[in-house]
């Protein structure tokens, strides 16, 4: 089974103008130089590969605060604003985002959500997918967009895990890696192997297991179960905030 990963953070209604968007992607790929090669350099998203090869993104303030004016919705204005771009690897091997940001219509959620590398048709992974699916990759990934957009929650997760849940899919959940804002209430004690660290005054990262967790372990489904459980009457997990 080729199981896939990805993270993303989410958080509520939040009226933004595009350079305080600019502002906070300025931080968070500033965060992403750091962490790994695979987020060091983004390109925009074109009609075609050769296209998209050509146009690199200058992850400054004002550069992006004029591609999140540039991405503002054309009919309504309470939908924010959207960028999008992808690191230039090979088909399984890429990286890409996607923010939607700005945001403050209803019943609508702000997100920026990272699509990572992972194995291809044949079930075996490349470098780039080794490389980022690790407990300390996705960690910091999880920690940067946490301290840029001030996210109600943000995870990194396998889909194939999440597959298994019965909460649909913009609830708050519980992930490999997951952060709650104090926002939505203070984390309990949990079991090992589960690290707890704080991330400033803002909230609570959580790392279930230092290998990488997988759907296909007993034991890491039967961890995930037992922690989903206290978060739960922890009141952590469930719908976004009003």
């Amino acid at each position: 089974m080729i199981e896939t990963y990805y993270a993303s953070a989410y958080w509520g209604a939040r009226k933004e103008s595009p350079e305080d968007c600019g502002q906070r992607a300025e931080v968070m790929f500033n965060e992403l130089r750091t962490i790994a090669s695979d987020f060091s350099h983004w390109l925009k998203q074109g009609r075609s590969r050769n296209e998209a090869l050509k146009h690199s993104i200058e992850a400054d303030r004002a550069t992006l605060t004029k591609m999140f004016r540039r991405g503002k919705d054309r009919m309504f204005e309470d939908l924010g604003f959207r960028l999008n771009g992808w690191n230039g690897a090979d088909d399984h091997e890429a990286s890409s985002f996607n923010i939607r940001a700005g945001l403050y219509a209803e019943r609508i959620v702000n997100a920026c959500v990272f699509y990572l590398p992972n194995a291809g048709p044949d079930n075996k992974e490349g470098p780039n997918a080794q490389r980022v699916l690790t407990a300390t990759v996705l960690s910091e990934l999880v920690r940067a967009m946490a301290v840029a957009w001030e996210p109600e929650w943000a995870i990194a997760a396998s889909n194939s895990y999440e597959d298994l849940l019965p909460k649909p899919q913009l609830t708050r959940r519980l992930g490999w890696v997951t952060y709650y804002s104090d926002q939505v209430g203070r984390v309990p004690p949990l079991p090992a192997p589960v690290r707890m660290e704080r991330i400033d005054d803002k909230g609570t990262l959580l790392v279930l297991t230092p290998e990488r967790f997988t759907a296909t372990n007993p034991e890491h489904v039967a961890l995930a179960n037992r922690v989903g459980e206290l978060l739960d009457r922890a009141g952590l997990l469930g719908p976004p905030l009003p």
